[in-house]
């Protein structure tokens, strides 16, 4: 994903990204879009209609004694104009938006779901695009809309205050200078109380962190246990009002500037417009006599839409580069050209795995080399065991065989061709992976189990039920109220299961079990599972995979005796490798890891044998 990018962008980038959420809004819903801008042309057209031509209209058919009928008339057809105006503006509120809002936000998640359903795995381990990604989809269906309306506002804003600049100087061509003020009010002190405001809510931001910390704290269920055995609840206590004095020490910095802006800015955008121009007005009605009464209304009228129309264009303005730092983000997570894209396509791989070799591969993640000239082959039918140390590539290994990441140097071959030849989703239906870091969705067991993959509904139960026997987690399941079907986790079911991490890590097996492919990895299986359970899992998964190829990661040594072939890893290649009888002849580094392990297993068998000659008591029923 390369360096970080600075959050700032140039004000040319900022508009024109506006320029694409509307065309990113039109491309999922093109009625929105219209409907936005003759919204926003109804509402800028009824303030200069009514303040430059309504009002002119009709006082100078009353200075010049028109019928009152025809007056009438005149006011009943702009009523009904504007009821209908208003009617379609209840119609836009009450049913378009809300009916376009839900297809905004199918349509604009449905490409955020497949976009980042595409991306490569490294994209979500790398920081900065992660921050991009989670800031992007944040309310992105909102945000969009309110992007696209706030263009119509800053487009439509400034023709009418063109517009009223013009009617007014066709009036009167000194009144115009009174706009000067708003534009002050607007464009200098309001520009300033913004700046003013956010260096106030940036002093704010680690109080108010910690107050939301503390919020949150208060009601997780994970803390609640140490909230009542300890005396935490007195600090927290103590953090919160520290937090809270906090805040009320940036509100007095700020205060005595913020209030002296806020007054030059009603000052400026208010009352000297409005009084001046109403002073001005009056002279030359009353002292000079040199502007009709018509005149004065359709000036003191066009003021106040001229204020307001600044005011909002201002803020639409404001709002257009602030939203195109949102649509930045969004634009660049859309626009991210994938390294490993889900949806590449290519050869088709069959279903046949002869072998897999890894030919002189290299890997390096962040500049930091993980494997080193790895060679090794996987033939199919057999069944290997990675191991070695923590850090050592094994994980990295695998990911680079699902095609999660691509090697920085060498290839890797399925059946003599490149694996980036064929096609991704059918390359990796060839595998089944039960994961060290695996995730419990909040979903039934079954589907827990199955993770959507494509079996016959008259097989579901009694693979899944078969699945769960060999990974010896079945009759948990079954003790559980609604058996297969239980919502695992709480997370929007109150009667869902929260299981031990042990019975966890046997769904994960289970999920192995189930999918029908030639090639099964286990990356460490067993490490949350007592001895018994763990050699009961091992015993099924040698004999139930006895026809695919059989990949294991472990650390515990002993179960990976009866592998075919060993690969010890080191430093990111490989070190020794051959069954285990050959490697406890070399007497190398697999040699004394099985000896030091062990000598550990039978420390610990010793310790829980009684001593020679001693009997076991029995003391208050528990066996000492």
């Amino acid at each position: 994903m390369g360096e970080k990018k600075s959050n700032k962008i140039s004000r040319k980038r900022a508009v024109m990204n506006n320029f694409y959420a509307l065309k990113l809004l039109w491309r999922i819903c093109p009625s929105l879009v219209m409907h936005q801008g003759v919204m926003r042309f109804l509402g800028y057209f009824e303030w200069l209609f009514y303040s430059a031509f309504f009002m002119r209209h009709v006082i100078n058919a009353m200075e010049a004694g028109d019928e009152f009928r025809k007056i009438l008339t005149y006011i009943a057809v702009v009523a009904c104009v504007f009821s209908c105006m208003m009617l379609y503006e209840e119609f836009f509120g009450g049913k378009i938006r809300p009916v376009c809002g839900a297809v905004v936000n199918k349509g604009l998640y449905r490409i955020l779901f497949r976009k980042s359903r595409n991306v490569e795995l490294t994209c979500f381990e790398d920081s900065d695009f992660y921050d991009r990604y989670t800031l992007a989809m944040e309310q992105a269906d909102t945000r969009l809309i309110a992007t696209a309306e706030a263009l119509f506002k800053t487009i439509f804003g400034a023709i009418a205050s063109f517009c009223a600049f013009l009617f007014m100087y066709q009036v009167d061509k000194i009144s115009v200078l009174f706009i000067i003020f708003p534009i002050i009010g607007n464009f200098v002190f309001n520009r300033a109380i913004s700046r003013l405001d956010y260096a106030r809510n940036k002093d704010m931001a680690p109080h108010n962190r910690r107050i939301a910390y503390i919020n949150r704290v208060m009601y997780l269920p994970e803390y609640a246990k140490e909230m009542r055995l300890t005396g935490v609840f007195s600090l927290m206590r103590r953090q919160y009002r520290e937090a809270i004095t906090g805040v009320a020490d940036v509100t007095k910095k700020y205060t005595k500037k913020a209030a002296i802006l806020h007054w030059f800015y009603v000052m400026f955008t208010f009352t000297f417009i409005f009084e001046g121009l109403l002073i001005y007005g009056a002279y030359r009605t009353v002292v000079s006599e040199s502007m009709s009464l018509a005149e004065l209304s359709v000036i003191t009228s066009m003021m106040v839409s001229t204020t307001w129309i600044l005011i909002g264009f201002t803020e639409a303005l404001t709002e257009l580069f602030k939203n195109g730092l949102f649509m930045e983000y969004l634009r660049t997570f859309l626009e991210y050209k994938e390294r490993i894209p889900e949806d590449s396509d290519g050869l088709d791989p069959g279903k046949e795995i002869r072998s897999i070799e890894f030919r002189d591969v290299s890997f390096s993640y962040k500049d930091k080399e993980v494997l080193s000239h790895l060679n090794m082959e996987f033939r199919g039918g057999k069944t290997y065991a990675l191991v070695g140390h923590n850090g050592a590539g094994k994980t990295t290994l695998i990911k680079l065989l699902l095609r999660f990441y691509d090697p920085t140097e060498g290839q890797i071959l399925l059946n003599g061709r490149d694996i980036r030849e064929y096609n991704l989703r059918k390359y990796r239906a060839l595998f089944a992976t039960a994961f060290q870091d695996h995730r419990m969705f909040s979903m039934s067991v079954t589907d827990n189990v199955v993770m959507g993959e494509p079996i016959p509904a008259e097989e579901r139960e009694s693979r899944v039920t078969e699945a769960l026997k060999l990974a010896g987690a079945y009759d948990k399941v079954m003790s559980l109220p609604k058996g297969l079907d239980t919502t695992l986790t709480h997370e929007f079911d109150d009667e869902g299961a929260m299981l031990s991490g042990g019975e966890f890590q046997k769904i994960v097996v289970a999920r192995a079990f189930v999918k029908q492919c030639p090639f099964k990895v286990f990356d460490e299986p067993s490490s949350a599972l007592d001895p018994i359970a763990e050699a009961e899992i091992f015993d099924n998964i040698y004999s139930e995979c006895k026809d695919n190829t059989l990949v294991f990661i472990s650390h515990r040594l002993s179960s990976v005796q009866n592998a075919d072939w060993v690969y010890l890893l080191s430093d990111g290649s490989v070190k020794e490798y051959g069954t285990h009888a050959m490697l406890m002849e070399q007497d190398g580094i697999y040699a004394d890891m099985y000896r030091k392990q062990a000598k550990n297993y039978l420390a610990l068998a010793d310790e829980s044998k009684p001593a020679a000659g001693v009997a076991p008591t029995v003391k208050g029923g528990v066996l000492a």
